[in-house]
């Protein structure tokens, strides 16, 4: 019996070109227009050498302090400034063409000249501002007191470190998979639709066919359960579609624990059904109106998510914690973000369990409500 209606109900559910639709075709369109709206804005946030010339004078040649200081900057592994000496007609060239970030005469004041304003401009203002005052200051204690000068500029040559470096996770940081996450959680959620359709389909006030199932020798919630097993292997596998499409088609990085990536999408899947099912049960009205519902609840919790506005996710868990724990779509995401950012496990548990939690809920209530449903005629 199981098999029986196990496969004519796929088959009733993969005809279904609409819910194919939303369920499918349309997370794929959405994560190709988040991979063209996103691409390179990571890029801003990584920081590259920056190209300066220096005008190659006398002031220059007097100032060993500054030649050192800038021959420092420009060894490391990842030197702060590729410096070039060069005429000032030279270095006008070079800016306007867009070749260097900006120029520098060394004197009293330095005299920095750009050609537009940007990030690796405010870093060379930054730079010689420190260095004119830390160098009028050993001027004025050399004034003072020259016996001091000496630990003066020891300590200053030493540095000092007011903070420590450690590292958090593996994981390069990526400003946009917060907008990839919320999208996956949003498939899953959308597997309301699915649920929605399998209650709407053992209803007999319903739909015809609901009625004839509700006539069949078989208990409805049995063939609740049997159909509900093809919606859940239909829709998990649309959403492992849309995973490859992210992972392999828009390189999207999951981290290094993709298998937990799947276990997750999984229980979203089982969500999202479960949570469409109780929408079935408890609204009243046509399909119409409980489609309408289904999809409210998706865009708002994926609203609340950050999928709309990446920083509503961080805005929810600073003022309101408990709205982002009873959001599905909020938990899903965060899941996501903890298998990306944590090496330990302690934040993806909780969220499991909250993930874990809804389903039991969702199954027990709907359960109990179907359980009760009685027609005076069909």
């Amino acid at each position: 019996m199981f098999i029986h209606i196990f496969k004519y109900r796929f088959k009733s559910l993969i005809r279904n070109k609409s819910m194919i639709f939303w369920t499918l075709v349309f997370p794929l369109l959405l994560a190709t227009f988040f991979s063209l709206a996103f691409s390179g804005l990571n890029d801003h946030e990584r920081f590259n050498t920056i190209n300066i010339g220096i005008i190659k004078d006398d002031n220059y040649e007097k100032d060993f302090a500054f030649q050192q200081l800038i021959q420092m900057l420009s060894k490391d592994e990842k030197p702060m400034f590729s410096a070039s000496l060069m005429n000032e007609e030279e270095a006008k060239e070079k800016l306007v063409s867009n070749s260097i970030d900006g120029f520098i005469q060394v004197g009293s004041p330095m005299v920095l000249t750009v050609h537009q304003k940007g990030f690796n401009q405010s870093v060379i203002k930054l730079f010689l501002d420190q260095y004119s005052q830390t160098y009028s200051a050993v001027i004025n204690i050399a004034k003072e007191d020259s016996t001091v000068l000496k630990d003066v500029i020891t300590k200053l040559e030493e540095g000092a470190l007011y903070t420590k470096e450690f590292q958090l996770s593996q994981a390069n940081p990526d400003n946009t998979l917060m907008y990839f996450y919320a999208l996956i959680a949003m498939s899953c959620l959308y597997g309301s639709f699915f649920g929605l359709r399998e209650v709407i389909d053992i209803q007999a006030d319903q739909s015809p066919h609901a009625a004839r199932v509700n006539l069949s020798p078989v208990h409805k919630l049995k063939a609740f359960i049997y159909s509900g097993a093809s919606s859940v292997l239909i829709h998990t596998a649309e959403l492992m579609v849309l995973l490859a499409y992210l992972y392999f088609g828009l390189g999207i990085d999951f981290g290094h624990q993709f298998g937990l990536v799947i276990l997750t999408t999984i229980l979203g899947s089982v969500v999202g059904i479960t949570m469409g099912a109780l929408i079935g049960v408890v609204v009243k009205g046509g399909e119409g109106i409980k489609s309408a519902v289904c999809i409210g609840v998706s865009m708002l919790g994926s609203f609340l998510s950050g999928m709309m506005y990446g920083e509503m996710k961080y805005i929810i868990d600073q003022n309101a914690p408990i709205i982002g724990r009873l959001n599905p779509i909020h938990v899903l995401a965060d899941a996501f973000y903890a298998l990306y950012y944590y090496d330990d496990y302690e934040r993806y548990s909780m969220n499991a369990l909250s993930l874990v939690a809804f389903i039991l809920i969702f199954s027990i209530i709907t359960y109990r409500i179907i359980r009760r449903e009685k027609y005076a005629s069909i």
